[in-house]
This record gives C-alpha cells, structure tokens and sequence, in this order.
C-alpha cells in the first residue's frame, strides 16, 4: 500500500498523572527529516522520537511536537533552610536580651522571612517520561499514518487511472508507427529516384538505403519499453514497501521513452498523441512526487 507524504496525527492523553499532547505532521521531502518542538527540560526526548518515527516513516519532511503538564507528578520539593533559621532565631533572642523585648517568636513568623525555604527541582526519571510519552506517541502516529494511507489510496487509484490511458495511447503509436514508417520509406525513395531519374542508379541500394532511414524513425523499442515501464509501476503500486524513490526514477524513464518518440515522429497524428501522453507522464510525476 502506498503512502503520501503528508499526513497529521494527534493525540492527548493522560498516563501516569501527566496530560501529554503529541502532534505529528510532515510534508513531502525527499529524504527523511525530522524537526521537533519539546519542552526544554525535556530536551533528551527528541532523539528518541525521531528514532521512534522515522522505525515506522522512511521519507518526508516530519515536524513532532510534545506537551507535556504534570498533573499529579510532584516535581518540586520543598525544604525549610534550617541553617538560616537558627541564625534568625539567635540573632533575634540576642536582640531580644539586649533591649528587654517580650519573647514572641512563632513558627508562623520565623517561617515568613525571606530564604527559610528552599525549593528544588526533583529530577524526573528520564525513561519513565519517555515510556509516557511513547504510549501518546503511538497513537499520534497511527492517526498520522492512516492519514497518509488514506491520501496513498486516492493517488494510487488516479495513478492507475493514468497508467490505462498511457497504454491506450501507446497502442494508437503502435498502430500508426508502421503505417507512418512504410510511407516515409516510399517517400524518401520517390525523392531519390526523381534526383537520380536521368542517372545509372543501383535501384536495389536506393531501397536498401530507404529502409535504413526509415527504420530510424520506428518506434518499436520506445513503445515496448513504454509497455514495461507500465508493468513495472504498476507493480510498485501494489508493493508493501516505500517505493516513491523507484517509482520517480521511473518516471523520468517515461519521459525520456516518451520524448525519443516526439523526436523520431514524421506523423502528425503521432505527434498529437505524444503531446497527451506527455501530459498523462507530468501528472503521474506530480503524484509520484508526494509518495513515500
């Protein structure tokens, strides 16, 4: 099954008391190239997903984004700064000695001046984050990838549309190339034997000489390759494999088979009918251009 290029999956879920958003979208490119958009503090995940994609994406241009919000996980810990504490506490009670002041220190009172509490950042389990957010993860890609098999299907179909008329269109040439080859051939030896009419002429090597031209103006091989090429891509349309790569290669062989026959026609109606099959090759290439 062919895949396209593009594609978007989302999923927000809640797994291990932290809500996780991840999105996935790509674009077609020709290579695989992932960009990513996490949470500083989170930096270490972006290697893992892109690993983690590209097991299941071989091209395209992916940008993966992960939001992450701690609902229940405590992340931070609070500590009071005893050290600082029995130094406020001494220095009050000296004071207090010192100008006959009543006692009156509190918890709530020494609690309220400044740098009592020390707060510190836990330091979360990198592995279990990422098995958290893997669980997200793969839920977003199976959303992108049927996107992208849903839009495979669409382009297969019209591909194979194309492919039928490109081989409708090399029967007509394959009709018309002799047609087309026998009367190049009497008219190339009409011209001949008109300069040479008043001359000793080898008639025999006049006709030898005819067939040779005229041959080079058959198309034989270029539609029997054309046929194959068919085949070939149809073939790959029915592949479990990424064949976006192959199948661009391919199509540039279209076009050269394709052009070789606008070269050699003497025939209009052969030229009208290699204008169309050019059109049919270009919007096979458009396609083609935006599958895995």
């Amino acid at each position: 099954m062919i895949r396209s290029m593009t594609g978007f999956g989302r999923c927000l879920e809640t797994v291990n008391g932290r809500d996780i958003l991840v999105e996935i979208k790509s674009v077609n490119h020709r290579y695989y190239e992932f960009s990513s958009r996490i949470p500083r503090s989170c930096g270490y995940l972006d290697e893992k997903l892109k690993g983690f994609l590209q097991g299941k994406v071989s091209r395209g241009k992916i940008e993966a984004s992960v939001t992450i919000y701690n609902a229940e996980v405590e992340n931070e810990s609070i500590e009071v700064n005893r050290a600082i504490a029995k130094g406020y506490i001494a220095a009050l009670r000296s004071a207090n000695e010192e100008l006959g002041l009543t006692d009156d220190l509190t918890l709530s009172r020494i609690m309220r001046l400044p740098d009592i509490f020390n707060v510190k950042k836990v330091q979360e389990d990198e592995d279990a984050v990422w098995n958290d957010v893997k669980v997200v993860a793969d839920k977003a890609l199976d959303r992108f990838v049927s996107m992208r098999e849903a839009e495979g299907a669409k382009m297969r179909e019209d591909i194979l549309s194309r492919l039928d008329y490109i081989a409708e269109l090399v029967g007509k040439i394959e009709e018309k190339s002799p047609e087309t080859t026998e009367k190049y051939r009497k008219k190339l030896y009409d011209r001949i034997s008109d300069v040479l009419n008043d001359k000793n002429i080898d008639e025999q090597r006049i006709i030898t000489e005819a067939a040779i031209f005229s041959e080079k103006i058959a198309v034989d091989e270029e539609t029997v390759r054309l046929k194959s090429h068919i085949n070939q891509c149809r073939d790959m349309l029915s592949s479990d494999e990424a064949v976006g790569r192959k199948m661009d290669f391919l199509i540039q062989e279209f076009n050269r088979e394709a052009n070789t026959i606008g070269s050699k026609a003497q025939d209009v109606e052969i030229t009208k009918i290699v204008v169309d099959l050019k059109s049919e090759i270009e919007k096979i290439r458009e396609q083609v251009q935006n599958i895995e």
